[in-house]
């Protein structure tokens, strides 16, 4: 399909989320329940009506799993994205890609994990597994003594501090950022915790340059959203918020390891900057015409580098940019209005759909006033990345 029979066709007509804590006391497949049931009951339709679910390859919980749970008796189409931070951008795009190729009408997408009491990923390999998590042929391309998922973004943010001169003081602008809006947001894991400059840069470091608030929560819980037909969401109760382009992909030449590739073969480039240029060609759209984001922020130095990736700033500038207040609700970009990962909670990026629905509904704890278009991204180096643009209807 050309690009304009995509755009604005499918919309999200429904999202829902658990609470986010750091001990659910719930299995992964209960969280997906709950979070499933409140996107049907949000997008106004009952269990009968849905008949596709978009899963992460990492998740636990099965498309069948969770039919069973929900009573979903008519599944004709299951699909299972990407990987971790990766995927949840482009896990709406497999629904999009079914709705329109009349696979299915009403597609669920997921994600749920205990990330803290359960299977914490960002914790390091423990001593005899193998480096990486997972083994084969990732031993030969992690760098030594690089034993957990901050270490390598350090190295990414101290690349960045060498290459153009960025400072501590200016990723503290976005945890600051993050967690103001979390204050304001009462669902927020940091909700009631203020963070000022003088307490990110006291707060202890973890992987150097990397402090304590340059780190996304450990989180417990569940997100999910309903897309469909753009028609079906105009005939809804709520505010339309359509899907104006969506994609997914690799660098242009991809590299082997993961991050690692990114790390230790060739220039510090990732995905996303490759994929910005595919996205604004599909949208028909640039950085200008992009009234608030949802930035995948696993670490603060994702932030930054993506605000130049998607042309915010230029190549080196987005320190200062950080920096300038741009950032804030009354900025030229506000960014990560629930308090993202960094504050609101992981759930590796599916939550910052959610939010960018509740945004352009008016439905968010942090409105930006008159907001008519979100930028959604999802990671940034490794096995890929996808992003979407969402608009008012």
């Amino acid at each position: 399909m050309s690009a304009e029979t995509v755009r604005d066709r499918c919309a999200i007509i429904g999202v829902g989320n658990t609470d986010y804590t750091f001990n659910s006391g719930r299995s992964t497949l209960t969280l997906a329940a709950q979070a499933g049931s409140a996107a049907i009951s949000d997008a106004g339709l009952e269990p009968f009506d849905i008949d596709g679910i978009v899963r992460c390859e990492m998740d636990e919980v099965l498309h069948a799993d969770l039919a069973a749970t929900l009573g979903l008796e008519n599944v004709a189409f299951w699909a299972a994205g990407s990987w971790a931070g990766a995927a949840p951008c482009g896990m709406v795009g497999l629904a999009v890609n079914a709705i329109l190729a009349g696979q299915a009408t009403n597609v669920l997408v997921f994600r749920s994990l205990n990330g803290r009491s359960g299977r914490r990923f960002g914790r390091e390999w423990s001593s005899g597994q193998a480096v990486g998590g997972g083994g084969s042929y990732l031993e030969f391309l992690a760098p030594y003594g690089v034993q957990s998922p901050g270490m390598a973004y350090a190295l990414f943010a101290r690349k960045h501090m060498i290459d153009y001169g960025t400072t501590s003081e200016q990723l503290g602008h976005i945890a600051v950022a993050c967690h103001a809006r979390a204050n304001e947001n009462p669902g927020a894991q940091r909700h009631g915790h203020p963070l000022s400059m003088a307490d990110y840069l006291a707060s202890r470091m973890i992987a150097d340059p990397l402090r304590r608030y340059d780190f996304c929560l450990e989180t417990d819980g569940a997100a999910a959203v309903i897309v469909s037909a753009a028609e079906r969401a105009r005939d809804g109760s709520k505010p339309t918020v359509l899907i104006r382009a969506v994609t997914q992909g690799d660098e242009p030449v991809a590299r082997q390891g993961g991050l690692w590739g990114n790390l230790l073969t060739g220039p510090l480039t990732n995905a996303s900057a490759a994929l910005a240029d595919r996205l604004y060609r599909l949208a028909g759209m640039g950085p200008d015409d992009i009234d608030v984001a949802q930035f995948y922020d696993c670490f603060t130095i994702t932030v930054l580098m993506q605000i130049e990736d998607y042309g915010f700033c230029k190549r080196g500038e987005g320190g200062p940019f950080a920096a300038s207040g741009a950032l804030e609700l009354d900025g030229a970009l506000p960014i990560n209005t629930s308090g993202g990962n960094l504050a609101d909670g992981y759930i590796h990026g599916l939550s910052h759909i959610v939010e960018g629905v509740r945004q352009l509904r008016g439905e968010s704890t942090s409105t930006v006033p008159g907001a008519e278009t979100c930028l959604v991204t999802s990671g940034m180096p490794g096995p890929g990345s996808s992003a979407l643009i969402l608009r008012t209807g």
